[in-house]
């Protein structure tokens, strides 16, 4: 996709899951003004990068150094690539309604009185108390405000890698603009909204039966079912901050990516594991074990 530079007129040209971009002549950010479509909205809200690149390839340095399985050309690869992206996601809001059905257990206890033989063998009596449940079926129902839920719109970087960086602190969210986006790499979203109200309400779902698991009342309860209907779906295209880091460590291997939440620092990335240091610790273990087993039977 092509736009005109706004410096120097030159057609600058932009991939088309991109909406920033520099041109090669003089060097200005441009930002892809668009008109928006059902599959790619424009964006509402952005939240700006407060973690300097310095302190995320501090961050990311020491991460890699860290894990003691992991081989060591990646404990000791440099890292130094480091590229700013405002990921495009959704927030999502609505408000979930479930008609909910269990079985409610009460705890009580009781006096039994039980016949048992002492240590002269004589034969007494005895009580003590035990606790029994009386159950009771519930149902009713139960509503909820899903509010500013956060999922991925980019298939690059999927939902659970963004959750392992979260969460964000929406408060700082400020209305989108081309000039604050401007300069940074920002993707356009990959994802169709419908496809991110799907991955939204199974998400919401699997939060609102956690929630019924600690609204039920009594001592405790089995046989929960429940079915919950969103009403007043919402979807806002917000662009967040990440910091990609690749870290590469062995030609023959793949790249391992390392994530960093652009605003409060987090990271995540899934270090290599060496196989050999395993079976080394594994075979340590073993041996300390048998050492100290041959050691109890000589004094024993």
């Amino acid at each position: 996709m092509q736009l005109e530079c706004q410096s120097c007129g030159a057609r600058v040209e932009l991939a088309p899951d991109q909406r920033t971009g520099r041109c090669v002549y003089c060097g200005s950010p441009q930002v892809l003004d668009r008109p928006p479509s059902p599959d790619r909205p424009n964006p509402t809200f952005a939240l700006g990068f407060t973690v300097p690149p310095e302190r995320a390839l501090e961050v990311a340095r020491r991460w890699v150094r860290r894990p003691l399985f992991a081989p060591q050309a990646f404990r000791k690869a440099k890292v130094d690539d480091i590229r700013g992206v405002y990921v495009p996601t959704y927030l999502y809001s609505a408000v979930a309604r479930s008609g909910y059905s269990a079985s409610i257990g009460e705890n009580y206890t009781v006096t039994e009185t039980y016949t048992t033989t002492d240590s002269k063998g004589r034969t007494v009596t005895r009580t003590r108390t035990k606790t029994k449940t009386e159950w009771r079926s519930l149902s009713g129902h139960h509503a909820v405000y899903v509010s500013d839920h956060v999922v991925t719109a980019s298939r690059g970087l999927p939902n659970e890698e963004l959750e392992a960086i979260e969460p964000f602190d929406l408060r700082a969210l400020r209305r989108y603009g081309p000039k604050l986006v401007s300069g940074w790499v920002a993707e356009e979203p990959s994802y169709a909204p419908a496809e991110c109200i799907q991955l939204a309400r199974r998400e919401a779902m699997a939060g609102i039966g956690r929630e019924l698991h600690g609204f039920m009342p009594g001592d405790k309860h089995r046989n929960l079912q429940y079915s919950t209907e969103f009403d007043g779906e919402d979807l806002e295209l917000t662009l967040l901050p990440v910091w990609v880091l690749p870290v590469r460590y062995d030609e023959e291997k793949p790249v391992v990516r390392l994530l960093v939440n652009g605003q409060t620092g987090k990271i995540f990335g899934k270090a290599p594991t060496s196989w050999l240091k395993v079976t080394f610790a594994v075979l340590l273990a073993i041996a300390v074990f048998a050492g100290a087993f041959i050691a109890f039977r000589e004094l024993t």
